[in-house]
């Protein structure tokens, strides 16, 4: 007998006409979608602060970090589903809610344990707005401004990360620690109201449970955040001398391959494998895993310098961060509106921005103890403009490789890259520099007789002494390794020029359907 095939999944509902309303509630999700993303780095930086305060140890509080960047990437692959089952207004409304609230009652807990389950709540509700933003510019917008909404989307990559040191510093010095977790209070509740007012309201779906991918949320999110916490405390638990990472490694690797065979057949998937046939699409995953890491050479790389060499606090390092913040909210719209020239390929406008990126990388290669602050601001200059030039093409090119129908599930497969991504970065930076400190640690402890006689005079007048020449080797060890990471990550950023010369094929400007060349 002949099975009668399940019903296709309904595509979303006809987008209403773009007036003043609807672009308050759009307005609302990214206000909410930098919340998340300043929630997450803000309370990163500000984490030894919040330790001391707490009486809590180091290790305690990886694992606080742990949870709320593993639960983040899982909100990431279920978000765009729940949007289209629950409705997308009342979905984002009770997660924004949800998400100050949690941010409200933090400061008042002392016991870790509570901690780490209300951050992996957090992480679940935070995890969530960035998709939402995608999804609402993909649905939205009209083709003449779609780049733009998309320019908002890239600001949650490279504005939100920059503002997030400043931000540290002015709660943690002046304000008060509270206001870490505080900070998302005010910021939720306009965006909730926005929302509330200007996204139109679907009907709930919740007939989409009859076919729901059980098997793909629990061996897909149960993968994902065995992996994520694995990467996250590979460094510290020594990698595969663990038996606790090892064994997360294996889970995900056994929990991953099985969300792909099932991803493959299921009738309504979180993650249309399918679309990965398509080049434009399968190039922006990968451009945008890569350009992630290499965007570290604009934020973690300088402040590790300053804090670790020039011992300079998070308010001294604040105007350096600023300096690739502030320019974005120019530079994304600028980067938009090269995209939107039919007549320029966004090809040659990303290789211009991987160019830029790599000079960057070239210049902080050059990196010595002599370094100030001031010494970074060229390289930041660069950071500033070459990372929306990076970032706008990769978007286009992948959403319109997908159809209106697919927005979820590209969604939802973009910003489970784009979450994993930053920790895989964060543990390549980290294990590389770890690695290559011993190498260099070596070689200069074979030249230490030589090296004695040339150390300069310490405190007491006596040249040499075991304490000045250590404090001396731990210093230029760490700008040599330094260096050196400043070199990977140019090799990074040089290598998706050449996959931006070999996989994608040229992607035009979204434009409306009556003005769309005929195949």
């Amino acid at each position: 007998m002949t099975q009668t095939p399940p019903p296709a999944p309904a595509g979303p509902p006809v987008p209403p006409p773009f007036d003043r309303r609807l672009a308050i509630g759009l307005s609302g999700v990214l206000i909410a979608a930098l919340a998340s993303g300043l929630n997450n780095r803000v309370t990163d930086i500000a984490l030894a602060d919040v330790r001391g305060v707490l009486g809590m140890g180091y290790d305690e509080g990886t694992w606080i970090h742990s949870a709320y960047a593993a639960a983040e990437v899982c909100a990431m692959m279920v978000a765009a589903w729940c949007a289209m089952t629950f409705s997308l207004r009342r979905f984002a409304v009770c997660v924004v809610l949800g998400f100050a609230l949690l941010g409200a009652v933090f400061p008042f807990v002392r016991d870790v344990d509570a901690l780490v389950a209300l951050r992996i709540a957090q992480g679940l509700l935070g995890g969530a707005l960035p998709p939402l933003l995608m999804t609402v510019a993909l649905r939205f917008l009209p083709p003449g401004i779609k780049l733009y909404g998309l320019g908002a989307y890239a600001l949650t990559a490279t504005f939100g990360p920059n503002l997030a040191t400043p931000l540290a510093a002015l709660w943690t010095d002046h304000a008060g620690w509270q206001f870490v977790y505080w900070q998302i209070i005010p910021p939720s509740l306009l965006a909730a109201l926005m929302i509330a007012h200007g996204i139109p309201q679907d009907p709930v779906r919740l007939e989409r449970f009859r076919q729901f991918d059980w098997i793909g949320v629990l061996t897909g999110c149960g993968g994902m955040a065995a992996l994520v916490v694995a990467l996250s405390q590979g460094e510290r638990l020594d990698w595969f001398h663990s038996p606790l990472v090892s064994a997360l490694l294996a889970g995900a690797a056994v929990s991953l391959a099985i969300f792909c065979v099932n991803e493959w057949h299921h009738p309504l998937p979180l993650f249309k494998l399918q679309i990965l046939a398509r080049r434009n699409f399968s190039h922006g995953l990968l451009a945008l895993a890569g350009l992630l890491i290499v965007f570290m050479s604009g934020s973690m790389l300088p402040s590790l310098y300053l804090m670790e060499v020039r011992d300079f606090r998070a308010p001294e390092i604040g105007p350096l961060a600023l300096s690739i913040a502030i320019p974005q909210l120019l530079a994304a719209p600028a980067a938009a509106a090269l995209c939107n020239i039919r007549g320029l390929d966004s090809r040659i406008v990303m290789a211009t921005g991987l160019g830029l990126l790599a000079a960057s990388c070239l210049g902080g290669s050059f990196l010595t103890s002599a370094w100030g602050r001031d010494s970074f601001y060229l390289l930041q200059a660069m950071q500033a403009l070459g990372q929306p030039l990076a970032v706008l093409p990769i978007l286009m090119g992948a959403t319109g490789a997908v159809q209106p129908m697919e927005g979820p599930f590209a969604s939802a497969m973009f910003n489970t890259v784009r979450g994993l991504s930053t920790v895989v970065g964060g543990a390549l930076i980290e294990t590389f520099l770890a690695h290559r400190g011993h190498f260099h640690s070596n070689m200069l402890l074979d030249r230490a007789g030589n090296m004695a006689r040339l150390l300069p005079a310490g405190p007491d007048g006596t040249a040499g002494t075991p304490a000045h020449f250590g404090a001396l080797l731990r210093e230029q060890v760490l700008v040599l390794s330094l260096a050196d990471a400043y070199l990977l990550l140019m090799g990074i950023a040089l290598a998706l020029i050449l996959l931006l010369a070999v996989l994608p094929v040229r992607a035009f400007p979204p434009q409306p359907p009556s003005l769309q060349p005929s195949k």
